[in-house]
């Protein structure tokens, strides 16, 4: 009985272990699959992204990077790979160079449905048969060749895949007109083609081909150069449902005639060009005189694109009169009031363009179902409709750039629905403070640039009524006072604060120590007073903005430990005392600005240790210490965290695109409206001799120290030189002494370099001239000598006032020669000098003769008269007498006056 058990148990065990085996073996690849990865894999891993395609760590090439497998043949269906490539695109292409794939190795792939090969900088293939081996990968549905240099002959290549679905061709270089691209009527089972960002200067041509791809639905030529066409071209797309043609250089007037038959279109993307108006032959009017010139709309369009859900024109050129209708489009929700307000329509987008007059009045009971409304950067005037805050589903309102004036509807701010209002920069007023604090739903608010007033401490609001919803808002740039309210710990989740150029007074609160979500603190251009509490340390704090206020006292322990701190702006307040040593800890710091202060002592070396540091402002202080030499160790990292992250919302899906829009709901999940958040970073710096601002993704290319107005001592530290990533150094206004470093030559991307008014000395080193970016340079003002540098490239560009006030420098911008010697001048010299040795010579020698000659005179005539001889010895010895006298009185007279002097 006891070896049965034993038997069974056995048969059990091994049956455990067999299903175990056929489970990884059926979801294992095929050997030739693998081999043929591995001799792909030395192509495609430039940055080791590859590094799991090894058999001997992972012998399942189904679970590989980029590898998708079918379940039940084993056999590889989809393979990724996106920009490993170890050729350095950019590169070849500078260099013009390019590289050519060998397809052949595609082939073992035999059921592959899916490949994707963009950024990879291919141009073509090695084989004589191109890019026609595709055509033997008979299951291909999708294939991305985008953003390489593959032109126009890449059509004529793929156009036997018949299977194709989605073909996507972006940034490829292909350009002339669309028509004529070879084979692409061939793709008869194409649902989604992609052509964005080429050079395809036309959809129409002369011979009028049309494109005969029945089963498209997606069609995207954004980024084109196609300026002024018909759409006629498009007219046998008949199950075209996505047409993207934005930033196209489309222009002026535009003939939609062709749209007309695009009867299952449901997003035209027109945004981003120059259009001013849209017109159509014969009986279609869509837009006559464009959405904004319009004075109404015909019916006829309604017959045709009745399932046209979004309409984008947004960045356009229109101008004139907002139009009170659409037309009568069933899902586009018009303008103007239909029978029947049965609508699909989420979102309208008419912003950034030039519309003018008012919002109508009717747009609350024409659009019962928004959930977006974008009419921002138009010229549009008066109030805002109170009727937006009946609107149940609405829950982003962006009227912002306008002309709107008023106050803002209460009901609006505490519509429940409502999670981001943007009114920024119009002329709106009022105290809008209590309302805020009501909002039950809303999120973001950005009212900054305006004309709100009041103060915010008394707002009559119980404590139980406060929104706790909010973590953005933004009162920038209006006319609040008073001081900042202690009632802000109740937006615990806050994580956006904009309250600079206002007029709030006092000091800042203990209270905001509570605010442990906060990310972005902006209290600048003020009237604050008092010290930074010194327990203000958010654990998530990136961008602090305190500048401009009369806050004082020394650096406290704010901030200290703030390893996500990146933007730390105390510029002009009366800050003292040094700068910290726990500087150091803020390992994430990228721009520092302590300008005007009264900062004295040391620049700790603890600042070198900042590896994100890019930005450094210390001038107008009182600093008296040597430069730290270390400061040349910076790397001056340009880093994008600098720049709030404006992420957008995906609106362009390229798989299940069609499925997406069939609900209402999700439309506004298939296309872009808003961003993350709407503020960004600003910092302002001088470089240039220019107070600028820098801002958005332009920040994340400035780097430069400024030392200026100090009283820095000692020489400049040659290790200076190696800041290779600078593009502005200003060391003006100090006391270093020294010669210039000759290691600046190696400052290559300096654009401005300011040494002037200080003690420096010797020669202006030669190889700067090397600079070739150098745009601002100044030495004026110190103790330079020599031969200012050859004008020759940069240098060739300034002028006497970069040198000005130093005595010794010569050139010939200065007007003075730097020869050592001048031979006619010299000889001209010795002539001189000779000829007043000779004359002090024969002075001396006339003086002696004409003495002697006297004096001999009076002896031999006083020898021979009697009578004169002794009248002579009688006024001889009178003088003598008076002489001894008068020399004793004329001595006391003349030590009395020197001792006055």
């Amino acid at each position: 009985m006891m070896e049965f058990q034993w038997v069974w148990f056995i048969r059990i065990a091994l049956i455990g272990v067999l299903l175990v085996l056929e489970g990884t073996l059926t979801n294992a690849c095929l050997d030739q699959e693998k081999i043929a990865l591995l001799q792909l894999k030395p192509f495609f891993n430039h940055y080791n992204e590859l590094a799991d395609w090894d058999e001997r760590k992972f012998t399942n090439c189904c679970e590989w990077e980029g590898i998708e497998c079918d379940i039940t043949s084993r056999r590889i269906i989809g393979l990724s790979l996106n920009s490993t490539s170890s050729i350095d695109r950019y590169r070849r292409e500078e260099l013009g160079e390019y590289w050519y794939l060998n397809t052949s190795m595609f082939l073992p792939f035999v059921e592959l449905k899916s490949l994707s090969l963009q950024g990879n900088a291919i141009a073509g293939c090695i084989e004589n048969e191109g890019f026609q081996w595709f055509s033997r990968l008979g299951d291909l549905e999708t294939l991305d060749l985008s953003v390489n240099s593959l032109k126009n002959n890449i059509m004529s290549h793929v156009s036997g895949l018949s299977s194709l679905k989605t073909l996507i061709l972006g940034s490829n270089g292909l350009e002339g007109n669309l028509g004529h691209i070879p084979g692409l009527n061939n793709l008869t089972n194409l649902k989604h083609l992609d052509l964005s960002w080429n050079k395809i200067e036309s959809i129409s041509n002369q011979d009028q081909t049309q494109l005969r791809l029945t089963k498209l639905e997606e069609l995207n030529l954004s980024g084109n150069l196609i300026r002024n066409n018909t759409f006629s071209f498009l007219k046998e797309l008949s199950s075209l449902k996505y047409l993207i043609m934005s930033d196209t250089s489309l222009q002026g007037s535009l003939n939609i005639k062709g749209l007309n038959y695009l009867t299952n279109l449901k997003k035209l993307d027109l945004s981003g060009n120059r259009i001013e108006s849209l017109q159509s032959l014969k009986a279609v009017d869509p837009f006559r005189r464009a959405l904004f010139r319009l004075q109404s709309l015909q019916q006829q369009w309604s017959g045709y694109l009745k399932k046209l859900q979004v309409l984008d024109l947004s960045e356009n050129a229109f101008e004139g009169i907002l139009p009170h209708c659409l037309g009568n489009l069933t899902s586009l929700r018009p303008l103007v009031l239909p029978p029947a307000p049965n609508f699909d329509l989420s979102l309208v987008d008419i912003s950034d363009n030039k519309l003018q007059g008012q919002i109508p009045s009717n747009i609350c009971s024409t659009f019962p179902y928004l959930r977006r409304l974008f009419l921002s950067k138009n010229v549009i005037r008066g109030n805002i409709p109170s009727c937006l805050s009946g609107i149940k589903e609405i829950s982003i309102l962006d009227l912002s750039n306008n002309q709107l004036s008023g106050s803002v509807p209460e009901e609006l701010i505490t519509n429940s629905s409502l999670s981001i209002l943007r009114l920024s920069n119009n002329m709106l007023g009022g105290n809008v403070i209590p309302a805020i604090l009501k909002a039950n739903g809303l999120e973001r608010l950005y009212l900054d640039g305006n004309n709100f007033s009041g103060e915010m401490t008394n707002i009559g609001v119980s404590v139980f009524e406060f929104s706790t919803s909010i973590w953005e808002i933004d009162l920038s740039n209006n006319m609040l006072c008073g001081k900042l309210p202690r009632w802000i710990e109740n937006w615990s989740g806050l994580e956006t604060l904009a309250l600079s150029n206002n007029r709030f007074k006092g000091s800042i609160p203990m209270e905001f120590c509570n605010l442990n979500y906060l990310r972005y603190f902006d209290l600048s251009q003020n009237n604050l007073s008092g010290s930074i509490p010194s327990c203000f340390n958010p654990p998530s704090i990136q961008h602090v903005h305190l500048h401009g206020n009369r806050l004082s006292g020394p650096l406290s322990l704010a901030f200290y430990n703030s390893s996500s701190l990146v933007t730390l702006d105390l510029r002009g307040n009366n800050l003292s005392g040094s700068i910290p040593k726990w500087i150091g800890t803020l390992s994430s710091l990228g721009v520092l600005l302590l300008k005007a202060n009264h900062l004295h002592g040391r620049i700790p070396v603890q600042l070198c240790k900042l590896y994100s540091l890019n930005i450094i402002d210390l001038s107008q202080n009182m600093f008296s210490s040597p430069i730290p030499s270390c400061l040349g160790n910076l790397t001056l990292p340009t880093q994008y965290n600098k720049v709030l992250q404006h992420t957008y919302v995906v609106g362009y899906l390229r798989k299940d695109i069609s499925t997406i829009l069939e609900s209402s709901k999700l439309a506004q999940k298939a296309f872009p409206a808003y961003p993350e958040s709407y503020k960004e970073e600003w910092i302002e710096f001088t470089t240039k001799r220019v107070f600028y601002s820098y801002g958005g993704n332009i920040l994340e290319y400035m780097t430069g120290i400024d030392l200026s107005c100090n009283k820095l001592i000692g020489q400049i530290p040659p290790e200076l030189g190696n800041l290779n990533q600078i593009h502005s150094l200003n060391l003006s206004y100090n006391n270093l002494i020294g010669d210039i470093p000759s290691s600046f030559s190696k400052l290559n991307q300096i654009e401005s370099l300011d040494l002037s008014y200080n003690n420096l000395s010797g020669e202006i080193p030669n190889q700067l001239v090397e600079l070739k970016s150098l745009e601002v340079f100044s030495v004026a003002h110190n103790n330079l000598s020599g031969s200012i540098p050859e004008s020759k490239a940069q240098f060739g560009t300034f002028d006497e006032s970069s040198y000005k006030g130093n005595p010794f420098l010569c050139g010939p911008m200065l007007h003075k020669s730097c020869s050592k010697i001048d031979p006619p001048s010299t000889a001209a010299e010795d002539d001189e000098e000779e000829d007043t040795l000779l004359d002090i010579y024969v002075f001396r020698v006339s003086f002696l003769a004409s003495y002697a000659v006297m004096l001999l005179s009076t002896f031999v005539v006083l020898h021979i008269n009697p009578y004169w001889r002794r009248t002579w010895f009688s006024f001889v010895e009178k003088c003598i007498t008076t002489c001894c006298y008068s020399t004793v009185g004329n001595f006391l007279a003349y030590y009395i006056f020197r001792r006055c002097v």
